[in-house]
């Protein structure tokens, strides 16, 4: 794969990326709502059919032990979250169980997720869900681009259920389609038919980056605490009722401010500096104040970019920081705007 050539499909036209890493646990019966409700960061109980939020789950200290979306179906939840972590929390939250009445189970194996990402994201799943009829495309079409962020619809694909899922998890606009796991090879080349182009995952990473989107394991771990990743705006409820670790949020939002000792934030490193290594220590004069998790050389912007932690003292946009050595700005994420034109001509 090229990855000028991916870069440009996710910018341009319609990327067609694997999302395969990702797991999804189907969260049933009349209380599932409620159940959730009650261990999430994010207000669960006001979702109605077809929409959907994105949340955290925390441990009673606040810390994050995953993030995910919650996707409300009609008959049950559906919950994308890290693969690797789908079969431990399906577990947990089984154990919590007694009286309600929820079924919970991880379905990662029985399901597909594959994600379509760009401007002609609509155009191309549009075709695939109109394969049979295509007079119905346009419409269709129209349906996919007035969907909001989260939002869900389902349609039969050639007698397999496809749920289309609004997202924007890349840092580029369009959908996740999530599909019976033998149905995956069939659609994933109709989307292909469709002018859909796969792309690798370099260019996956650099539009994330340069879209501000943290990601578990990588950006955010065990130990953070959403606040310090800058997801609060969309992970976390202020008016719903108690769910687990909410106590040490609402301390540190009330009597704290939100001030958190340390913040991810973006660096924009000089045209031309050798990208830096996750891991990479981030310097404000002679104190070492934070560290990289995640670094690209930028299309757009024709430079090094960078996720990382700094102290508090060093947030703010413009301020000067060295990286092992190589000079570098706090920018404000994200660095490329979602849905606004993106000028591929790299800037200096």
């Amino acid at each position: 794969m090229d990855l000028q050539t991916d870069y440009r499909a996710l910018r341009e036209a319609a990327g067609v990326v694997d999302r395969s890493s990702r797991g999804r646990i189907t969260v049933a019966g009349a209380d599932r709502r409620s159940y959730l409700q009650g261990l999430l960061s994010n207000d669960i109980a006001a979702l109605v059919e077809g929409s959907g939020c994105y949340a955290t789950y925390l441990t009673a200290q606040g810390r994050m032990i995953a993030d995910m979306r919650v996707f409300d179906t009609g008959r049950s939840l559906l919950v994308d979250v890290d693969g690797t972590l789908a079969e431990s929390i399906a577990a947990r939250w089984s154990q919590f169980v007694f009286s309600e009445d929820v079924q919970i189970s991880n379905d990662s194996t029985s399901t597909a997720e594959m994600g379509v990402y760009g401007p002609a994201s609509a155009r191309v799943v549009a075709s695939v869900i109109a394969a049979e009829d295509q007079a119905k495309a346009g419409s269709i079409e129209e349906t996919l681009r007035a969907l909001p962020l989260y939002a869900n619809r389902a349609w039969a694909v050639q007698g397999a259920q496809v749920f289309v899922l609004a997202s924007d998890e890349i840092g580029v606009g369009g959908f996740d389609l999530v599909v019976p796991a033998d149905a995956h090879s069939d659609i994933l080349e109709q989307l292909r038919r469709s002018g859909g182009i796969s792309v690798g995952n370099a260019a996956v990473e650099i539009c994330r980056i340069e879209g501000g989107r943290p990601l578990f394991g990588v950006d955010m771990s065990e130990e953070t605490i959403p606040l310090e990743a800058g997801i609060e705006n969309r992970a976390i409820s202020l008016t719903k009722g108690c769910y687990v670790g909410q106590e040490v949020i609402i301390r540190v939002l009330h009597r704290g401010h939100g001030r958190v000792v340390r913040k991810l934030v973006g660096l924009a490193l000089d045209p031309g500096a050798v990208v830096p290594a996750a891991g990479e220590k981030i310097t404000g004069g002679d104190r070492e104040i934070g560290s990289i998790t995640s670094a690209v050389e930028s299309p757009t912007l024709g430079r090094p970019i960078a996720l990382g932690y700094v102290h508090r003292d060093f947030v703010h946009p413009g301020t000067a920081v060295t990286v092992e050595g190589k000079v570098a700005t706090v920018r404000q994420l994200p660095f490329v705007p979602l849905g606004n034109p993106v000028d591929l001509t790299p800037s200096r």
